[in-house]
This record gives structure tokens, sequence and C-alpha cells, in this order.
């Protein structure tokens, strides 16, 4: 991965969103319960894959639900995944 990588939540469009040097380069749809994310969808956008994008989306999306006290239902199969890989963030599954 190169270039300058920030992830943010974008609540109005229900989505963390990964950026590349100021491009956006993937999101992480999620509906709302209460306290819970449902993280329904990752997608990385084609001219972004295969740079880890999707596991650094993942992972700092995590890190911001931890820090405001919310959890993560994991309905996307890369997230699944990726908490089967992660057990630091067995903490914050519903």
């Amino acid at each position: 991965m190169t270039g300058n990588t920030i992830v943010t939540d974008n609540p109005t469009q229900s989505r963390f969103e990964i950026h590349v040097d100021g491009t956006l380069a993937g999101i992480e749809d999620y509906t709302t319960s209460g306290d819970v994310l449902s993280f329904n969808h990752t997608e990385i956008y084609p001219e972004h894959e295969g740079l880890g994008l999707a596991a650094v989306l993942v992972g700092s999306a995590l890190d911001q639900l931890r820090a405001r006290g919310l959890k993560v239902h994991p309905v996307c199969p890369y997230v699944v995944k990726y908490l089967g890989k992660h057990p630091e963030y067995q903490d914050l599954v519903s």
C-alpha cells in the first residue's frame, strides 16, 4: 500500500470510506440499530484492489466503533473472515 490512506465514517451515507491520496478507494456499507452497526458490504474499487486496503478499512472501522463504544454485527463475508483472523476484535461482536 502506498500513499496517504485515511478511513472516515460517512454517517449520511451509512458507510465507512477509505481514501488514498484524496481519492475514494472503497467503502464499508452499514446499517445501524441502537449501538450496533451491521457491516453489510465491503468493496474496494478495481483500481485499488490487491493493496490490502480492505483489511485497513475494516480494521480502522472496528477501531472507530470501539472508541465510540459501539458493537458490530458482521454480515459481510469479508468482515466475518477478518474477525476470525483478528480475535482482538471479538469483544465488539454483537
